[in-house]
């Protein structure tokens, strides 16, 4: 079944007139991304957008939401005033499972621990018309490919991998839940028009290579923030001959390199794909304007004039690679691996080995690691390391199920694991006879920062292919290579894996009995949002206060993080998941995970009031009963990683008025910017070092605040020095209400509010 077939029949029918006005005003060919950004204008476009440097209304065709993030989303969207959701939307009830035992168990666990929670989530998806996958239905990116996404629309999802739906040929972008609420409430989406990096793929995978190895190798070339502000367009005979969910574990992973979202054109990969997930019938829409679906011709014949950064990549030359540890980018090839791990010293033994997760748990991927087992097995091996599946929806469990590769894995000595997030977001309960001592895992997931999945920072993840994963489960060493390197088996004898083969899709196509989708109600008016009022869980907002009108004087500094710090040390997820819906409870863990660079410790900052040392949040909670604000100093890329707007809550609850940094990563950006927070920019990145630990600071010139004019922060040493530093911003003049009030939602709720008496006064 073809969900809101009648929302794409619109999108489509729409699409050949705008496209060729886009054309006609940008005067010359166009890339895939271009087309639909252009199309999807809130406004007619009147004007050539600049590449990153025009802020663009853009009106999204849908929104998801995963289900941590989708509590403080739906708790500001009950604030606004709209009876239902503009646009269609869902909920995706995946990241509170926590991995323990086995499937069936910790689903069991989940249901009971997070009941209310999920009530919350069902209750107010069935007010406001929104669709409900319940919890073990899969992961929500999973279930948007299989479900949602279609070729030439633009979605967006409050997970930093909704970029997935991009194996789709759908412009699907990671956002805070402060953006979906925009959306849903019928509003504008603002995005600074992307720039655009082209990766032309040439050549043909063949053996142990697949899709992840593509991306893998990317996140070498770009690093984690190569991709900022970019869309990464994918294009060439290369990129036509990957499977459509091959495409989609690229895109998925982009987020690890910073870009917007990542995009491959529509083809005859994903007309197969619509076809074998029962929506046959937007494949025939996409077909009737499939050259509004790719690039133009000539953009495929000079891609160096259409974009802004051009990479080729020759597939017949590519290798497996394996990513890690403790960061995505650093990249080798399978090949250089055994003298990686001398030159490094990182742990040989692999201990535990995961396959799975929303980018890597295709049917296509299970069947080639499926095969790598049972040909192992039917060669006298075993596997030596711990081995998990997470199937990534039900209907891809269900199938491979009955197919016999569950039978297969189980085995060899598997575990399934519930379709949920579970490892791959620290949900997961790993068992370890010393928490300090290194060790290696190695996943197919997509992020693998310290601490990322299992809580331990001793721990070395490292990401490669399902296929390659599952090798190293059967030789147990990071050190194996099976293009080359043989096994003993239980005769003594020496012996080599086979090649992968799987399938694109199921032979037998795709089954499922019950795919965990609830419809919301028709008539909802008489639909209780439950809210329980003396719940640790979930907390009702309340909206944060507006700008006071002056400059901002006498703040202290609370922490100056150095190096990495993502929104995983910022608003750390695994244990803290469960208050995700309960902003006081959750700001318990604000920057815990960050380090400080006056005495390189964790969570351990200096009190200027007592002199003292204490845990960040507590002594942000001292200013904030006395009052006084703060100010968070961070370093490159700083808000990296997840999209959770937790992380520019929990400070904006607590009472720090500003956060300035070397640079941003764009979705925490944004976010601070959402909640009515200062997001400020060394102009000189050196001035990070004029920042003392017993600073006091102000920041001035916050009365004239206006676009493209930097502010200036004066640091009030301890020894009666001072310094005046200048800070940028890239506040637009919509962003800066959203400052002066408080917050956009405080715009949004006065809107509704002036137009509700408009129209009563009437």
């Amino acid at each position: 079944m073809a969900f809101d077939l009648d929302l794409i029949q619109k999108v489509y029918a729409a699409l050949p007139e705008k496209v060729g006005n886009a054309r006609k005003l940008l005067g010359r060919p166009l890339t895939l991304a271009e087309k639909i950004l252009y199309s999807h204008s809130y406004e007619t476009p009147n004007h050539i957008y600049q590449r990153g440097k025009d802020y663009v209304n853009f009106a999204p065709d849908r929104v998801a939401m995963q289900d941590a993030t989708a509590q403080m989303a739906l708790l500001q969207f009950m604030t606004c005033g709209r009876e239902k959701v503009a646009v269609p939307s869902t909920v995706h009830c995946d990241h509170l499972i926590q991995a323990k035992t086995g499937a069936k168990e910790d689903l069991a666990t989940a249901i009971d621990v997070n009941k209310e929670v999920y009530d919350f989530l069902a209750s107010i998806s069935n007010k406001y018309g929104i669709g409900f996958w319940r919890p073990g239905a899969g992961i929500i990116h999973q279930v948007v490919l299989e479900n949602y996404a279609f070729p030439g629309g633009i979605m967006i999802g409050t997970d930093s991998h909704t970029p997935n739906a991009g194996g789709l040929g759908m412009i699907a972008i990671g956002v805070g839940g402060a953006d979906a609420v925009d959306v849903m409430a019928g509003l504008a989406w603002e995005l600074k028009m992307p720039k655009l990096i082209g990766i032309k793929l040439i050549g043909k995978m063949n053996g142990w290579t697949s899709a992840k190895d593509i991306i893998l190798k990317v996140a070498g070339i770009l690093t984690v923030k190569g991709g900022t502000g970019a869309i990464v367009e994918y294009f060439g005979e290369g990129a036509d001959g990957l499977s459509c969910t091959g495409k989609a574990t690229i895109c998925n992973m982009g987020a690890e390199i910073g870009a917007t979202c990542s995009l491959f054109a529509y083809d005859e990969k994903m007309a197969g794909y619509l076809n074998a997930t029962n929506r046959a019938e937007i494949a025939t829409l996409a077909d009737g304007v499939r050259e509004h679906l790719r690039p133009d011709a000539e953009v495929y014949a000079n891609p160096e004039m259409y974009y802004d950064q051009l990479i080729e990549i020759n597939l017949d030359d590519l290798e497996p690679h394996v990513n890690g540890p403790f960061t995505p980018d650093l990249a080798t090839p399978i090949s250089q691996m055994a003298a990686a791990l001398k030159e490094h010293g990182w742990p040989e033994d692999v201990e535990v080995a995961l396959i799975g997760s929303c980018t890597n748990s295709s049917y296509e991927d299970i069947s080639r690691s499926a095969f790598i087992a049972k040909d192992a097995m039917a060669k006298g091996l075993t596997a030596k390391s711990e081995f998990t599946i997470t199937p990534g929806s039900e209907m891809v469990r269900y199938t491979i199920d009955r197919d016999g590769m569950l039978d297969t894995f189980d085995q060899m000595g598997g575990i399934v694991l519930a379709n949920a997030c579970g490892p791959c977001i620290g949900q997961w309960a790993r068992h370890m006879d010393d928490p300090t001592r290194k060790n290696t895992i190695v996943t197919s997931f997509n992020r693998n920062f310290a601490k990322r999945n299992d809580g331990f920072s001793s721990t070395h993840a490292f990401v490669a292919s399902p296929e390659i994963v599952t090798a190293f489960a059967i030789s147990g060493k990071l050190s194996f290579n099976p293009l080359k390197d043989k096994l003993i088996n239980n005769k003594g004898e020496e012996v080599m894996l086979d090649e992968p083969v799987g399938f694109e899709l199921p032979p037998k196509g795709f089954s499922v009995k019950d795919a965990g989708y609830t419809a919301p109600a028709i008539d909802s008016s008489k639909v209780q949002v439950i809210v329980h009022p003396h719940s640790d869980r979930l907390l009702l907002l309340q909206p944060f206060a507006a700008w006071e009108g002056t400059d901002l004087t006498g703040m202290k500094l609370l922490i100056k993080a150095f190096g990495k710090c993502t929104t995983d040390h910022i608003s750390m997820a695994g244990p803290w998941l469960k208050y995700r819906g309960h902003l006081d409870n959750i700001s318990n863990n604000m920057l815990i995970g960050a380090i400080n660079a006056f005495n390189m410790d964790t969570n351990k900052v200096k009190n200027q009031l007592t002199g003292e040392y204490g845990e960040v949040p507590a002594v942000q909670r001292v200013y904030k009963a006395a009052h006084i604000g703060s100010v968070v100093v961070g370093d490159e890329n700083y808000g990296e990683g997840s999209s959770r707007e937790h992380a520019a809550m929990e400070p904006r609850h607590l009472g720090v008025r500003a956060i300035i940094v070397k640079s941003f990563a764009r979705i925490h950006e944004t976010n601070l910017k959402k909640q009515g927070m200062l997001a400020l920019t060394f102009n000189d990145k050196a001035d990070y070092e004029k920042v003392q630990e017993d600073d006091v600071i102000d920041i001035t010139g916050i009365t004239t605040f206006a676009e493209g004019i930097p502010l200036t922060m004066v640091l009030h040493h301890k020894d009666g020095t001072t310094d005046n530093v200048v800070v940028n911003h890239t506040y637009n003049e919509q962003q800066i209400e959203w400052f002066k009030a408080g917050g956009a939602l405080n715009v949004i709720r006065q809107e509704f509010a002036d137009a509700a008496a408009k129209k009563a006064t009437a």
